[in-house]
């Protein structure tokens, strides 16, 4: 497959109902794939394939955490999920720093992919830096270690799922993991997948803070993408998934 995961030129079988599609979702900072939860229950009920990996360093894979995991090697195994389940026309979402990771797992599987898109997403521009696009509270102080960062329980629930009710709040508290460091910047790393045109979807939460809608509307101009407005926070997949699953 030359590295690059296409299709194998034979024909692929076609399984299950007619009006299947394939999900592929994908997570963001101090997540895991148990985010998209929700989400994926109610994908999988109207009689869709959803895959809602945990990238590596994350969620119930923290224990792997180790220098080397970045945008690249994470994206690589999302592309390299979709070659070995042998996907075709993936919908291929992701979700704030998962907005990087799906760029690059597109680029690498170009030909398995229907369409992109980003909720609530992260989606810089080559040269551009995550720091760049994210406006951190000074007062706020991530928690840091030599190879992860995150939020503090405190800043948790009472600003990042602040907006949840309290038995949601907890579930998803309690399920939080450190990021890998190296896999929260890649500059340069995108610029083969703004070197082309993608079919794309843009929703951007209407109540959350980061990233900025101009720049949710960057991605959206660039890309020629379709753009949505959703009343939700940063987390959809979780406080609105019926609205979500009718958006995707």
């Amino acid at each position: 497959n030359n590295g690059n995961h296409s299709r194998s030129a034979r024909t692929n079988p076609k399984w299950g109902k007619h009006n299947m599609a394939n999900y592929v979702l994908v997570h963001g900072s101090y997540q895991g794939g148990w985010i998209w939860q929700p989400t994926a229950e109610k994908l999988r009920a109207a009689g869709h394939r959803v895959y809602a990996p945990t990238l590596d360093g994350c969620g119930e894979r923290a224990s792997q955490i180790r220098h080397g995991i970045t945008i690249a090697t994470q994206g690589k195994e999302v592309a390299d999920l979709m070659f070995y389940e042998d996907l075709s026309d993936v919908i291929l979402v992701g979700t704030s720093t998962g907005g990087l990771v799906i760029c690059k797992a597109a680029e690498l599987a170009r030909d398995r992919i229907s369409r992109v898109v980003f909720v609530d997403a992260l989606a810089p521009q080559p040269g551009e830096r995550v720091d760049d696009i994210v406006v951190r509270d000074p007062n706020r102080p991530q928690v840091t270690t030599e190879l992860t960062r995150g939020p503090s329980r405190d800043d948790l629930e009472n600003r990042l799922f602040a907006d949840m009710e309290p038995e949601l709040r907890g579930w998803a508290v309690d399920r939080v993991t450190m990021h890998p460091i190296e896999a929260t910047d890649a500059p340069g790393e995108l610029d083969g997948f703004w070197s082309q045109s993608w079919p794309a979807t843009v929703v951007r939460c209407s109540l959350s803070s980061n990233p900025s809608e101009a720049h949710q509307r960057r991605t959206a101009d660039k890309l020629k993408a379709e753009w949505h407005i959703m009343e939700a926070g940063h987390y959809p997949m979780l406080t609105h998934p019926d609205e979500l699953v009718g958006l995707l």
